[in-house]
């Protein structure tokens, strides 16, 4: 079978190919195992590190998502499986509305339509995100069957996209389910235009030596989840029967909320143990970060995700522990 990453280059979608490659194999259009022959990692522009250790069967492609006859050229066979986690990220999305709806919206319709045209029920894993919540009007805890109400032009397309997954599914285009991703942390490299970007600089900077400036203040509460399994879920969801899957096919992955004092606290912890050496965390408020990170839920229920055997974190401070294994 073959199996088409977008947003390959990411941090996520990178991690989710090395692990189907050691992995070698997902359920198929059969409905049984089939061997991975072939992985496109798609994206706009990526790294020589992205490339780095990724040999057969990985294929990479370079283009724009918003190139309908470029995103069906890739999305050719019948025996397919495709993760869509492609994206116009958070804080870029706020500052360019125009892009957003390109890369977002008709880059989704463009990887749902090919798809669509394979006319053999492909399974379609899309990468959504918990900001199609917020607003006054927002729990201090939502679920599934909360009304999204998503209050940046990032949570608006991810929320239309969520309902062409419902409604392909619906129409058996395609066999669709969404994760509805909480902050994912922690994530190697530069930091990027997302504005939950802090939530893996507040460790991956002071473990590298460095200072890290903190946009929000340390009371901020937020779900985490660590990328290690944020890989897993994915996975898990692609492999569930549709047969377990309701109507609505977004389902919220597992997370723990967490305040900046409680992540400073298990990385100060993790760093003692190993001793490192950290640099310093600096208050740095931006009203532009903090009003928009204000606007996402502070918790969520995963309960339906859970119930599907999506896994969640045993501690913080393993995930520093998994970030120290694998990237320092």
């Amino acid at each position: 079978m073959k199996v088409v990453i977008t947003g390959g280059g990411g941090f996520l979608g990178n991690q989710l190919a090395r692990k189907l490659v050691r992995r070698g194999s997902l359920c198929g259009i059969s409905g049984k195992a089939e061997t991975i022959d072939e992985l496109v990692i798609f994206d706009k522009i990526m790294s020589q590190q992205t490339r780095d250790g990724l040999g057969e069967p990985v294929r990479f492609v370079e283009g724009d998502i918003a190139n309908r006859d470029l995103i069906f050229s890739l999305i050719d066979r019948d025996d397919i499986s495709v993760f869509h986690l492609a994206s116009v990220v958070s804080g870029e999305g706020e500052q360019n509305f125009d892009l957003a709806m390109q890369v977002n919206l008709k880059g989704g319709r463009n990887v749902f339509e090919a798809c669509r045209a394979r006319n053999s029920l492909p399974r379609v894993v899309f990468a959504s995100s918990i900001a199609v919540f917020g607003g006054s009007a927002m729990p201090s805890v939502v679920s599934d069957t909360t009304k999204p109400t998503p209050q940046t032009t990032y949570g608006v397309t991810k929320f239309m996209c969520e309902l062409m997954v419902n409604d392909y599914s619906r129409k058996r285009f395609f066999n669709g389910r969404s994760a509805r991703l909480p902050t994912i942390f922690i994530r190697p490299g530069k930091p990027n235009a997302a504005a939950s970007s802090f939530a893996s600089g507040v460790f991956r900077e002071p473990l590298n030596g460095v200072p890290c400036e903190l946009p929000v203040h340390r009371e901020q509460k937020m779900p985490l989840l660590g990328y290690r399994n944020a890989v897993e879920c994915f996975i898990r969801l692609h492999e569930v029967d549709s047969s377990q899957l309701s109507d609505d096919r977004a389902y919220t992955l597992p997370s723990t909320t967490y305040s900046l004092h409680e992540m400073i606290a298990a990385l100060e912890r993790v760093a003692t143990k190993h001793e490192i050496v950290l640099g310093p965390v600096n208050d740095k408020p931006d009203p532009v970060i903090q009003k928009i990170v204000a606007t996402w839920p502070t918790a969520t229920d995963s309960s339906r995700g859970l119930a599907l055997g999506l896994p969640n974190d045993v501690s913080l401070d393993q995930v520093v522990e998994d970030y120290i294994a694998d990237f320092l």
